[in-house]
């Protein structure tokens, strides 16, 4: 990404906000009614915001919301952007280097995912463990600017080992039956079929979904810790014999509203 653009959009957005955010919040499908538990907060429209795309797809906002919850200063993205709107990879993650030159030090990524392990029900929460890029695309491909991060970054623990910890701490103090698991990245948009679900299921993975990994890799390029969270939305292609859609997403992702939001609040109150 252009260092100009960049800096251009961490200018006009650091301009509004009342502090350095410490925590980034990327909101998934269905998922952005966290943003609306800040308080005080401040709403930049994705539009406005120079370098920015615009979030198409239904369920994401399309804003960025800042303020504090739980006594941390956060800046989360009511809505992301998807390599299947056709946007290029350093477009979709081009937020979470605007998050890292803003100052924020940890990143909580979710997403609504298909469950791909069979003992997964629609609407459990999946505590990402590790995840699978079964799109062959990076983030990171083309010149490499060391500023930003090492040519090839490790990502043996993409996902933080100590905030897995603590989500699993803060599960088990609120008595969530929390799920953990590989999470995959296809780029869709379309399903994946019931071959591929077998597929996925011998490579490893718990479940898929079609985002998450682009920005997780571009974090961890960036050297901030991310802590990654599946609402599992709907039982993947072939393993319940039902059709798949989106409203069937949305839908779950309001039925497990309240577990999801007191979740990933208690986990911010424990970074305060």
């Amino acid at each position: 990404m252009k260092s100009k653009e960049l800096q251009a959009a961490t200018t006009f957005i650091a301009d509004q906000l009342a502090q350095q955010p410490k925590v980034g919040l990327i909101l998934g499908s269905g998922l952005g009614m966290l943003a609306d538990e800040i308080e005080k907060p401040t709403k930049i429209k994705y539009e406005d915001i120079p370098g920015f795309p615009v979030s198409t797809v239904e369920g994401h906002a399309g804003q960025l919301v800042c303020g504090e919850l739980k006594g941390v200063y956060v800046i989360a993205m009511q809505g992301r952007f998807h390599y299947y709107e056709g946007y290029g990879l350093e477009t979709v993650t081009f937020p979470v280097r605007v998050m890292k030159a803003l100052g924020i030090e940890k990143l909580i990524v979710t997403n609504a995912a298909g469950g791909v392990n069979p003992s997964f029900e629609p609407g459990n929460l999946m505590l990402i463990t590790d995840h699978i890029n079964n799109a062959a695309q990076n983030p990171l491909i083309g010149p490499n600017d060391a500023e930003q991060g090492v040519r090839f970054p490790d990502m043996s623990t993409a996902y933080d080992r100590d905030l897995q910890k603590l989500a699993k701490e803060v599960a088990s103090e609120l008595k969530l039956d929390l799920k953990e698991g590989v999470y995959v990245w296809n780029t869709g948009p379309s399903y994946e079929t019931p071959a591929e679900i077998r597929m996925l299921q011998t490579m490893g993975a718990d479940a898929v979904g079609m985002s998450t990994v682009p920005e997780v890799v571009v974090a961890r390029h960036a050297s901030i810790d991310v802590l990654g969270i599946s609402c599992i939305s709907n039982m993947a292609a072939g393993i319940l014999d039902q059709p798949l859609n989106h409203e069937e997403v949305i839908e779950t992702t309001e039925k497990v509203r309240e577990a999801f939001l007191d979740f990933v609040k208690a986990i911010l109150a424990r970074l305060a």
